[in-house]
């Protein structure tokens, strides 16, 4: 196994470099029919036959677990203009969907109104990546919404023209 020296800061300041899209995972809990999400940066295509897609989400995350109970989720790509949705379910409250307007998809997870496109998908894998669970989830349903994405730049989240402090 290699040992690594790298800077943890020195690390996120390279990464941050790459641009990445801004997606609101989530899902509707089980036990209580809320939904429940959270916000990634590392959602990606992974394979056109069969449609899958991956993304990764943090160990320490306490809102991974419950959408992942759901068993399958909505992965809507946030627009421009969607900066207060992220920040809602980037945060700690415990209703991170009390001012956000959803509809349900096709499979019944909460799709962001607005938002620059969505993904319905099915959970299907899960692979240890360092501090981070990579999730590997079959595509179901997906459609494109309008404007342009939402987009994280070197700690601001903005268009694609223009970004602002996140």
């Amino acid at each position: 196994m290699l040992t690594s020296t790298i800077d943890q800061a020195h690390y996120r300041t390279v990464m941050g470099h790459l641009p990445t899209g801004v997606v609101a995972l989530s899902g509707i809990t089980p036990d209580t029919d809320h939904p429940c999400g959270l916000v990634v940066g590392t959602f990606q295509s992974l394979s056109l036959d069969p449609p899958l897609v991956s993304f990764s989400v943090a160990h320490t995350s306490t809102s991974w677990p419950k959408v992942r109970a759901t068993g399958r989720l909505c992965a809507s790509i946030l627009a421009a203009g969607q900066e207060p949705i992220c920040r809602a379910l980037s945060s700690k409250q415990p209703d991170k969907f009390a001012d956000i307007d959803w509809t349900p998809s096709q499979t019944g997870s909460p799709r962001i109104t607005g938002a620059h496109a969505y993904v319905d998908c099915e959970i299907t894998h899960e692979l240890d990546g360092g501090d981070h669970t990579i999730v590997i989830a079959h595509v179901l349903h997906m459609d494109t919404g309008h404007g342009e994405p939402l987009v994280f730049h070197q700690g601001r989240l903005g268009g694609i023209r223009q970004l602002t402090a996140a």
